[in-house]
């Protein structure tokens, strides 16, 4: 399945966010602790060269606290990175970032200079409220919908510290697919873009395998099912989402487990590792090439039929 969400007020706010790039010293990158590469921009590693990078993992306290962890660690190993988890509760680690980036550009930490910081994360990642926090007041617009902010804000953090706020942003083509359903089973990209019952089959796929017991314990269940549509439909059963002739009503069971995911109920969960990540990279990139080869074959063959029909 792909997302396909990508608004007009984005791709303008990527031309734009290349145009200042060079007048920026240190870019920040807010990601969810969830998914710490999927909801990670690619546009970002394109172009922000060697600048330093802080990459936020937010939303910690929503996420597996042990795979956050080998998040961090597997962040701070990759060249002029520095990586920290934020919860949406504990402001205090977040007022140190101010302290972070002034470290992160040593000569420009001087009387008398600017230095200059951009900060981007993916739609309802929490970046606005990030800001805030900084700042001590509301200053950047804040809302539990993707895609609130839709205009570029500079912002002054401190004397000679100017931060500078970008809207929410996707990007025109996820390449790695389990990335799309991903960011949807965390509500990066609003309802209307992809159906329930799809993202809850992928969700409760990966569930199965990676926090069988907090499905056993949350659902009641004396015995697990091994597919996906079997752990939905017990789910269904179990929350009376069952219509007239027993049928159970996938979508409203679907419905209760994405939401059950978001809020936490089913406990702090991380739906990616590092090394599932770097299995995934390889074979979609393989897809990629065999489907541009797939096009290139059929082009030369087009063009052969024409010269066989002269």
């Amino acid at each position: 399945m792909a997302i396909n969400w990508f608004p007009g007020h984005m791709h303008k706010a990527q031309k734009e966010i290349k145009e200042i790039l060079p007048t920026i010293d240190v870019v920040i990158e807010v990601c969810d602790a969830r998914l710490p590469f999927s909801s990670e921009n690619p546009m970002i590693t394109e172009i922000r060269g060697d600048k330093p990078l802080i990459k936020i993992l937010n939303k910690s306290d929503l996420a597996d606290p042990k795979l956050t962890a080998l998040w961090l660690t597997y962040l701070e190993s990759l060249h002029n990175v520095k990586a920290i988890a934020l919860t949406t509760d504990n402001p205090a680690i977040a007022k140190t970032i101010p302290g972070i980036i002034r470290k992160l550009v040593p000569n420009k930490d001087e009387a008398g200079k600017q230095i200059n910081a951009v900060i981007m994360g993916i739609p309802n990642v929490g970046k606005s409220t990030l800001i805030n926090t900084l700042v001590g007041k509301a200053k950047a617009k804040v809302g539990n919908e993707p895609a609130v902010t839709k205009g570029q804000q500079r912002i002054r953090l401190e004397d000679g510290l100017y931060l500078l706020d970008t809207p929410g942003m996707l990007w025109p083509k996820i390449v790695n697919e389990n990335s799309g359903y991903r960011l949807a089973v965390s509500g990066a990209v609003k309802d209307t873009a992809f159906e329930h019952d799809d993202i809850a089959c992928f969700a409760a796929e990966y569930l199965l395998q990676a926090y069988p017991e907090r499905l056993t314990e949350r659902y009641k269940l004396d015995e697990l099912p091994e597919q996906e549509v079997e752990l939905i439909e017990a789910l269904g059963k179990r929350r009376g989402c069952v219509r007239s002739g027993g049928h159970v009503d996938f979508h409203k069971a679907s419905t209760i487990l994405i939401n059950e995911i978001r809020d936490k109920t089913l406990g702090g969960l991380t739906f990616e590792t590092p090394e599932m990540i770097e299995k995934e990279q390889v074979h979609f990139a393989q897809l990629q090439e065999e489907k541009i080869a797939a096009r290139e074959a059929k082009k030369a063959a087009r063009g052969r039929g024409r010269k066989n029909k002269r």
